[in-house]
C-alpha cells in the first residue's frame, strides 16, 4: 500500500517544481512574460485520483481547466444566480479561443453515486442539487446497475448541455470548437473516448 502523503512531501514537491519550472529560461517566466493561450479546456471531476495534468502530462499553460463534483456541465442559464463552471466556460472558450473542450468522466464517480442513491442519504448543503443537474433519461435508470454507466450518460448529459451555450454552440456549427467525451478507467489507468459512429467508448488511440 502506497505511502500516506505528509505536508512535508508536500514541501518537497514544491521544491522539485521549483528547480524543475522556475529560472530564467523557465516556463514560468515565458508564461508570465506572454501570458496563457492553452488549445485545451478540460471539464474535469474534482476527485483526487483524477488529475488531467498528470494523465496528460502536460505541462504548466497547457490545459484551461476547471474541476467540479462529477465533472458536470450544468444547462445555460443567464440569470442571477452563481455559475462557477459557466463562467470558467465562457472565459476559455470566448477569451482564450480554446480549440478542444474535453469532458472528463470516470469509474467509481462518487457524485454518480450520490445521484442514484437520491433520497437515502443524509442532508447535505449543496451536492445533491448539484449532481441532480445531470438529466437521465428514467428508461436509463432500469437498464444498467453499473454507476460507470451512467457516469457516461452523465458525460452525454454535459454534452448535450454545452449546446446550450449559445457561443459553444455557435463554434461547435462553425467547426471552430471541437467536444470531446472521455472516460478515464482509474484501475486500469487508460482512457476511453466516445464513437459517434459506432455510438460507444473506445480506447483512446
Amino acid at each position: 500500500m502506497e505511502k500516506e502523503k505528509t505536508f512535508k512531501d508536500l514541501l518537497d514537491g514544491y521544491r522539485l517544481f521549483r528547480q524543475k519550472y522556475t529560472g530564467d529560461n523557465s516556463i514560468m517566466k515565458n508564461l508570465s512574460a506572454q501570458g496563457q493561450n492553452p488549445q485545451f479546456m478540460l471539464v474535469s471531476c474534482c476527485d483526487s485520483r483524477v488529475d488531467p495534468a498528470l494523465i496528460l502530462q502536460c505541462d504548466p499553460g497547457d490545459l484551461f481547466v476547471v474541476r467540479n463534483i462529477a465533472n458536470i456541465v450544468p444547462p445555460y442559464e443567464k440569470d442571477e444566480a452563481l455559475h462557477g463552471t459557466s463562467a470558467a466556460l465562457e472565459f476559455g472558450i470566448r477569451r482564450l479561443n480554446v480549440r478542444d473542450l474535453i469532458l472528463l468522466g470516470h469509474s467509481q464517480c462518487a457524485g454518480i453515486r450520490v445521484l442514484l442513491q437520491n433520497g437515502n442519504l443524509q442532508q447535505n448543503d449543496f451536492i445533491t442539487k448539484w449532481v441532480s443537474s445531470i438529466k437521465i433519461p428514467e428508461a436509463e435508470l432500469h437498464e444498467s446497475k453499473n454507476p460507470d454507466e451512467y457516469a457516461k450518460l452523465g458525460l452525454t448529459s454535459s454534452y448535450e448541455n454545452c449546446l446550450t451555450f449559445p457561443w459553444i454552440k455557435e463554434k461547435v456549427d462553425k467547426q471552430e470548437l471541437a467536444i470531446h467525451r472521455w472516460f478515464f478507467d482509474i484501475q486500469s489507468g487508460q482512457i476511453f473516448t466516445y464513437s459517434d459512429k459506432y455510438d460507444i467508448y473506445q480506447p483512446l488511440e
